[in-house]
């Protein structure tokens, strides 16, 4: 093994553990940011809504905390690491993905699931998904991306910021150290969720459901430590300091839209020696492994197909969306709703807003089209 591959080796192995710790836990606890959404819009019912916002608030204040002492740096991972802000992007990515999932009965990460669980069904979401994920980075959907709707942009430079967060935006305002003002912002936000969160008696009483959120957040957190401190250091060809085994040769932590594009890359050109595995594709991998192992254990494997010919239509139309909306958004409900969302980045919270708008924009339709029939 190579210098550089024995340097890449825990974040692979990690984002593996990591990956499988995720499936596991959102396979038990049925995880799942659009059932989440639906649960609200038809049932008025905000379970598993903060079973999700808990992961989020566990999310940042770790990250916070992990960036506060240095062991990571956040504005340089992909969601802060510019100042320009592709404000439209994001919003109509959001939307598209939003809308996508919806379309598809569920998140990127819980078609991960149901592939653990059994589902061809959510197996050809994700293959479809893939081929719109790889087309929006590289192909067609790409030109479109780039040519439409990333030149909308703000140049956040023109008002003094270099870092599009929340935090220098704070430490603008007060002037403390960005740091310390990140480690504020992002606790009194986590405080403000937790607050919420835990206001419910029943949900305080529901075991499974608190302990997943809380760990399923230390996982993300867990992720920017592996691929952040760990997977941090000096190529031993270049003699420069990087990030070994991410896509983005930056930090990276969950995510799973642009991933499957790069899995169906590095299985398409497996003799391409310039790809390799990555943080990104062995999490995807440890999600399904994981998720397969409770489904097992619990007994609730099921092979899964299509109901119908409609079925099918609808949930390709979902992978073609969600691929396009995810890379446009820069991430999924998990890749944006939690990892993105954790490091304060501006330009989470926007697809944050499209992501959510999208879901119920489409859920609220579904529902006055169903009165109707």
């Amino acid at each position: 093994m190579s210098d550089a591959a024995s340097l890449a080796a825990p974040v692979l192995w990690g984002g593996l553990a990591l990956g499988a710790a995720f499936g596991a836990v959102a396979q038990r606890s049925n995880f799942c940011t659009m059932g989440a959404l639906s649960d609200i819009v038809n049932m008025g019912h905000w379970g598993r809504a903060r079973m999700w916002l808990l992961a989020v608030a566990v999310g940042l204040a770790g990250a916070a905390l992990l960036h506060h002492l240095g062991l990571v740096n956040l504005a340089q991972s992909i969601y802060r690491r510019s100042a320009v802000l592709p404000w439209l992007s994001l919003l109509v990515g959001g939307l598209v993905f939003g809308v996508g999932m919806t379309l598809a009965g569920g998140c990127a990460n819980k078609n991960l699931l149901r592939v653990g669980g059994g589902s061809l069904r959510s197996l050809v979401v994700l293959l479809v998904m893939a081929v719109s994920a790889y087309m929006t980075l590289k192909g067609l959907f790409g030109q479109w991306r780039v040519g439409l709707l990333d030149p909308v942009s703000v140049d956040l430079r023109a008002v003094g910021f270099a870092d599009p967060s929340l935090a220098a935006l704070l430490a603008a305002a007060t002037g403390v150290p960005a740091a310390t003002a990140g480690l504020a912002a992002s606790l009194v936000l986590s405080v403000a969720i937790l607050a919420f969160v835990l206001a419910d008696r029943r949900f305080r009483g529901n075991v499974l459901q608190l302990a997943s959120g809380v760990v399923l957040g230390l996982l993300v957190v867990g992720g920017w430590y592996v691929t952040g401190h760990l997977g941090f250091g000096e190529n031993p060809e270049t003699l420069e300091q990087v990030y070994f085994a991410t896509n983005t040769r930056t930090l990276e932590s969950m995510s799973f839209v642009a991933p499957t594009a790069f899995s169906l890359e590095l299985l398409m050109l497996w003799t391409d020696k310039a790809l390799h595995p990555s943080f990104g594709i062995m999490s995807l991998v440890g999600v399904v492994l994981g998720a397969g192992a409770v489904s097992l254990a619990t007994g609730s494997f099921r092979w899964e197909g299509f109901a119908s010919v409609e079925d099918l239509g609808r949930q390709i139309i979902g992978g073609l969306l969600m691929g396009f909306g995810g890379v446009t958004a820069l991430g999924c409900t998990v890749g944006q709703g939690m990892t993105g969302v954790s490091t304060l980045a501006i330009g989470s919270f926007i697809a944050l807003a499209g992501l959510v708008g999208g879901c119920v924009l489409t859920l609220r339709y579904l529902l006055w089209k169903a009165e109707r029939e």
